[in-house]
């Protein structure tokens, strides 16, 4: 009884898989396009620089600033606030031929301009070489998580959900990318933690409906693969919503008053969030029923005691 009021009660959510599937894989397409045609903007974690922060006596008008910042020496400069509207922070570009103090002085000279009280709180410079090992490290920072989701997933469930786990992941991860590349926003190290944190968040809603896949796959045995898919998801939605709902909040917030220093963390949330809860439902768990999920592959191994056969053999 139980059983047909949870299938009645349940929402054909893989009705639409296939045409949604079709939207994704657009997505995807796109996405590598503009990787491969754009690239990404990297911002001076990934391609080196100089990162200036300076402290004024009242709050600056950051156009003004710019303005100033017109020599050869500061061309490309990046001035956004730091914590405040009087902490500015200016990143400055690797220029050959001309050393970072050079241009940390152009700087300084260009702030005592508009405001002669203002100090020199911090300069770093990350050389060239430095920001391609944090690219090169930060790409395969990705790739080893991705693996290890597959193996993990893997032992747990079965290897069928490991690669729909693995595909949204992936998705998920290239469209965000994509995001980045098609708009040119800078990316930079919070971006990339951003992108971490978003295979993290995906992959904890695909483990909630796959555990309910898994465990309504030995209680309803009559039941088709995609009647029990359907089931599971319907049953995990509601936590699936106010997760995301209480999630979106904190980083909405993040992304309207959390200042340009963890702007670019925070579009990528926004971005793994949106994607991340549809490609739990319509890759991982699609993917799963269309490689021929079914119950005998959630069946647990049984495993022969020992002395079995000595038992059998006995009167």
């Amino acid at each position: 009884m139980f059983q047909i009021l949870s299938i009645k009660g349940s929402i054909n959510f893989l009705r639409h898989a296939v045409p949604i599937s079709i939207l994704s894989l657009i997505l995807v397409l796109g996405s590598l396009g503009s990787l491969a045609t754009k690239g990404i903007n990297w911002g001076l974690d990934f391609t080196g620089g100089t990162v200036v922060e300076m402290e004024f006596s009242s709050a600056v008008d950051l156009n003004k600033l710019r303005n100033t910042l017109t020599s050869e020496e500061t061309d490309g400069a990046v001035v956004q606030n730091f914590g405040s509207s009087r902490d500015v922070l200016v990143r400055l570009p690797v220029k050959e031929d001309v050393k970072s103090d050079i241009q940390v002085a152009h700087v300084m000279e260009a702030a005592s301009g508009i405001d002669q009280n203002v100090t020199q709180k911090r300069v770093e410079f990350v050389g060239p070489q430095v920001g391609k090992e944090l690219a090169e490290q930060g790409g395969l920072a990705v790739l080893v998580a991705l693996i290890c989701i597959l193996i993990y997933v893997s032992f747990r469930f079965e290897w069928r959900l490991a690669l729909g786990a693995v595909a949204a992941l992936a998705h998920d991860v290239i469209i965000t990318l994509g995001v980045f590349s098609l708009f040119q926003l800078e990316f930079d190290l919070t971006v990339l933690a951003g992108v971490l944190t978003v295979v993290g968040y995906s992959l904890n809603d695909t483990i909630v409906v796959f555990d309910r896949i898994r465990e309504n796959f030995l209680k309803m045995r009559k039941s088709t693969p995609v009647e029990i898919v359907n089931n599971s998801i319907t049953q995990t939605m509601s936590r699936t919503i106010i997760t995301t709902g209480t999630t979106l909040v904190v980083v909405v917030a993040l992304f309207l008053k959390g200042g340009t220093m963890i702007h670019g963390f925070a579009t990528a949330l926004l971005m793994g969030i949106f994607v991340g809860t549809f490609s739990s439902i319509y890759v991982a768990s699609f993917l799963a029923v269309k490689l021929g999920i079914n119950r005998e592959h959630m069946m647990p191994v049984e495993i022969e005691k020992e002395g079995a056969d000595q038992d059998a053999l006995m009167p």
